[in-house]
């Protein structure tokens, strides 16, 4: 029998964060958390799991992507701007929050339009932490693969977001 009390516990926080750095909602998060434990509990019950922490991080990053695309597919956009709970800690001045508000939208949407595999890496890799060997485990794909994976990411992440760069954006 799983103990879920345990697990949530001690996975929960780390899924927490997952979640909230990709969506940056509350609601969103809060929706997305349930979701993944839901999903969780239905791998569990179809077989045995070596590695929960990845796996919930693996579903909950899933639940966060398919939620950013539905958001920006039905643009019922959700500003971090206008959430109570997001104003900055940090001490910033109004308008570096709000730039720093809207360069992560913009990055939320522009992982969003990346295709499911070449997002889940890129989250992974750069949000998460995680090797290249523990991306191919998860993905069930070469470690040269998820290079490459990354590489494309990379890529349409440039395109799309080059404006920030000092280059025009691309929508290929």
């Amino acid at each position: 029998m799983v103990d879920w009390d345990l697990i949530v516990s001690r996975e929960g926080p780390a899924v927490w964060r997952t979640l909230y750095r990709l969506l940056g909602d509350r609601a969103d998060t809060e929706d997305c958390f349930q979701e993944t434990f839901l999903a969780a509990l239905s791998v569990w019950k179809r077989q045995e799991v070596q590695h929960p922490r990845a796996m919930l991080n693996r579903l909950a990053t899933a639940r966060a992507l398919d939620r950013l695309r539905q958001r920006y597919r039905y643009s019922n956009r959700h500003t971090a701007a206008t959430d109570p709970d997001q104003v900055s800690s940090r001490g910033e001045l109004p308008d570096q929050a709000a730039e720093t508000s809207e360069l992560s939208e913009r990055l939320r949407k522009a992982i969003a339009e990346l295709p499911e595999k070449q997002a889940q890496a890129f989250c992974l890799y750069y949000l998460e932490g995680w090797d290249y060997q523990q991306i191919a485990g998860h993905q069930e794909a070469s470690v040269n693969a998820v290079g490459v994976l990354l590489h494309r990411a990379r890529h349409r992440l440039q395109e799309l977001l080059g404006d920030l760069m000092g280059q025009p954006a691309r929508t290929v």
